[in-house]
């Protein structure tokens, strides 16, 4: 019996590419925060929900496979994102299981919420197995600058899709599974109608903070100011997933403290983290301040590459502790957050001084729209072409030697 179900399971994985090449076929349908928040909290109809994800999520998965196989053959070849490809297919698969299900057999719903469970379990580590790709293709190869391009452009698309793919399913997941959240009763779903901005920034430093003093036994203190333009003397909260805001800000303390104590370590008090937070009418911002020697100007897109971190490289299946800094993938993710809602992370460093940080969000909820990527013509061009020569000049790093210019007598 085990080994006619595993000729099936089989048969059903090889129809895979038939299925994604189908699903590519359809754009994805972004959704506004707001109508999250309504779907929720006032129409709240889990039959509704499991028909728009059972046709939504294969057509989410199915455009980023569609780019997996794309990425250069050499990287594309790795155990780990071999991997990652196997629980992208698996996922979809079992999604697709579920279309001519009938939405009203409750045991039916029920099987879909312990489906989507075991789907996010199972992606749950798809960062750093991917992350542990790029280390083995870097080992390997000596990626060019077209190679890196591409892998950019890539990751920024697939970890979009990753989370809002895990958006969806948490919003599923949280509303239907009969349970509410007992530390926040009020959330619908993952998202906070009145999310306290000042909240989420304590929480964030203060697991920063353990995680600096366990690395270096010392640690900043923090400063933080907040500004509310639309009522003031209250505190700033907004409609926002506070587990995204977290992500963020705690990935933003680890960088401020890391470099605030390599910088004035040895030098008796340090210097606090200083946090801003303004509400407008169109944009929540935060900006966060060290004084931890910034970085020069050359540099501050590096902060942004999935192939560039200035920390040591962690061993690979170390999942011992939480590193202070490592992939280098902190900012790059912590930006996508940032834009999955139309939102911005940027940085303004500078170089013997420190760094500024700034999160921008929309303060509206009908303004906060999830950004998504799609498969299409401009999306394929974007790996197919050729990055020509340089069309500005590139100077020299040795002086010109002017005497070979000597003047003919």
């Amino acid at each position: 019996m085990k080994f006619v179900r595993f000729i099936m399971r089989n048969a059903a994985l090889a129809s895979a590419p038939k299925h994604i090449e189908h699903f590519s076929k359809f754009s994805p349908s972004p959704l506004s925060m707001k109508q999250f928040l309504d779907f929720g909290s006032i129409n709240a109809c889990e039959k509704t929900s499991f028909v728009f994800l059972r046709q939504e999520l294969p057509v989410r998965l199915s455009n980023i496979m569609k780019e997996i196989n794309l990425l250069p053959d050499k990287l594309l070849s790795t155990p780990s994102v071999q991997t990652v490809c196997s629980w992208y297919v698996q996922s979809l698969m079992e999604i697709l299981e579920f279309l001519d299900k009938n939405p009203d057999d409750h045991y039916v719903l029920g099987e879909f919420v312990d489906t989507l469970f075991t789907i996010r379990n199972r992606h749950n580590d798809v960062v750093r197995t991917m992350a542990e790709g790029l280390i083995e293709y870097k080992e390997a190869f000596a990626p060019d600058r077209t190679t890196n391009q591409n892998i950019q452009y890539f990751l920024d698309r697939f970890y979009t899709s990753r989370i809002s793919i895990r958006m969806l399913i948490n919003q599923h997941t949280l509303i239907f599974n009969g349970n509410t959240n007992p530390v926040h009763p009020s959330t619908i779903g993952s998202i906070d109608p009145q999310c306290r901005v000042e909240d989420v920034v304590q929480d964030a430093f203060l697991c920063a903070k353990k995680v600096c003093d366990q690395h270096y036994h010392h640690s900043p203190d923090l400063q933080m100011q907040e500004m509310n333009n639309k009522k003031r003397n209250h505190p700033v909260s907004i409609v926002y997933v506070p587990s995204h805001l977290y992500h963020m800000l705690f990935e933003l303390f680890k960088n401020a403290m890391r470099a605030t104590v390599e910088t004035h370590g040895g030098r008796g008090r340090l210097p606090p983290v200083r946090v801003m937070v303004s509400l407008g009418g169109e944009d929540m911002s935060i900006k966060v301040s060290d004084r931890g020697g910034g970085v020069p100007f050359r540099k501050t897109e590096n902060l942004f590459s999935y192939m560039y971190s200035t920390a040591p490289t962690p061993q690979l299946r170390d999942h011992s502790q939480v590193p202070l800094a490592g992939f280098g993938y902190g900012l790059p993710i912590s930006r996508l957050y940032a834009r999955y809602f139309q939102g911005d992370l940027q940085l303004f460093s500078m170089e013997g001084h420190g760094t500024d940080a700034v999160i921008f969000l929309k303060a509206l909820s009908t303004d906060s729209i999830e950004r998504l990527p799609v498969y299409n013509k401009t999306a394929l061009r974007n790996y197919t072409v050729s990055h020509e020569a340089d069309d500005w000049c590139v100077p020299s790093k040795e002086p010109l030697d002017l005497s070979t210019f000597k003047v003919a007598k």
